[in-house]
């Protein structure tokens, strides 16, 4: 089931599945050694899906507006190995934008993308904008979604 929550609404184990598919994924699996908790996690809003019989999340980005800007931007986004390829990435992505219409509308969104993904959102209106860069030991570049 999705859900989209601000932080002080989660549950404990709702935020435990969270962070534990967000190191699995961006510590673990891609071997980067960064602080993935941080500011940005209680001005966010945090969209998911959980799957009811198990528990886990299988799907999570979160969705804030930088402080002093008027662009929105959104993170982490990401998906459990055991769901890659099977359309939850495009499902997640959808919901992100429904997100930022509906709590941001007419707004710029402004992310900094893996470099390997960018082809995932230009499928959906992101250009690139500026050469690539490094973030947490990863390729990196800023995608802009100019708002229509």
């Amino acid at each position: 089931m999705w859900y989209e929550k601000k932080l002080q609404d989660l549950t404990i184990d709702e935020y435990f599945e969270i962070m534990r598919l967000r190191v699995d994924t961006f510590v673990v699996e891609q071997n980067r050694v960064y602080h993935e908790v941080d500011d940005n996690d209680p001005r966010a809003r945090h969209v998911f899906y959980r799957d009811e019989e198990s528990g886990r999340v299988q799907a999570y980005a979160r969705i804030y507006q930088e402080p002093g800007s008027d662009q929105v931007t959104f993170g982490r986004v990401v998906t459990s190995a055991a769901t890659r390829g099977q359309g939850m990435g495009a499902a997640l992505l959808n919901r992100i934008l429904q997100s930022c219409a509906a709590h941001w509308p007419h707004r710029d969104i402004v992310i900094e993308a893996q470099q390997q993904v960018t082809g995932f959102y230009e499928r959906v209106g992101f250009v690139m904008d500026g050469e690539p860069f490094i973030f947490n030991q990863t390729p990196h570049v800023r995608m802009v979604r100019v708002a229509g």
